[in-house]
């Protein structure tokens, strides 16, 4: 899933300073799940706007809604029934969402409410933790299932570097180094093997660094 956290109250306030009717969005996807933007999230947000522009003495109206994707047109166009209601909206969807609003709204002044961090999953509770880098070149298949473009602090695709000590990342101690836990689990699987195998030189054009990327499904366009 797509992680996020809100984004700083003060920095959300001066996104919204000359708006006196606002929208705060919620999804009902990744970033419920991860207590960032759900309908409780709207609800607290929306109080919290409130309270910041009484207290700037600004008047404002904030309605709230909660969608159940912001990345598909079909939930947005819900939206239409407070269209003209509203001087902003304020999504608290991953920067996906934002994204989509402001394509389907061009004339619409649309602000993240969240900062989009990772895909990842629940390591535990009220713990996420990045797991895919989204390269769009998944190598899992030769590392145990465990990713170290996103999991190695320095993406390495043949091993381990010289720094990991007692299998800790020589960057962040706190973490396991991954390329020592592909190397267990591998071993563990009987594809200890697979170590020995040197992965060319990545082609990382499709890491999204050329420009945005597009998947199409021939078999379910209309």
């Amino acid at each position: 899933m797509i992680i996020a956290e809100r984004k700083p109250l003060n920095e959300i306030i001066e996104m919204v300073t000359d708006a006196k009717r606002i929208l705060v969005l919620g999804c009902r996807g990744c970033v419920t799940v991860c207590s960032a933007g759900g309908e409780r999230e709207v609800e607290i947000l929306a109080s919290l706007i409130r309270l910041g522009k009484m207290k700037a003495g600004q008047q404002c109206e904030v309605i709230e809604a909660t969608l159940v994707r912001q990345c598909d047109k079909e939930y947005v166009d819900s939206i239409d029934q407070w269209d003209g209601q509203y001087d902003a909206i304020v999504s608290m969807a991953c920067g996906v969402g934002v994204n989509f609003i402001a394509n389907l709204r061009p004339c619409d002044k649309v602000y993240p409410g969240v900062n989009t961090t990772a895909f990842g999953g629940s390591a535990e509770q009220g713990v996420w933790s990045e797991q895919c880098a989204g390269c769009g070149d998944c190598v899992l298949h030769r590392t145990g299932g465990l990713c170290p473009v996103a999991r190695c602090a320095k993406s390495l695709m043949n091993g381990p570097c010289g720094g990991s000590v007692g299998g800790r990342c020589e960057i962040h101690q706190e973490v396991p180094c991954i390329w020592q836990s592909i190397h267990d689990r591998l071993e563990r699987t009987g594809k200890k093997a697979d170590m020995d195998r040197i992965a060319p030189i990545r082609d990382w054009s499709t890491a999204g660094h050329g420009g945005p990327r597009k998947t199409v499904r021939n078999d379910l366009t209309v």
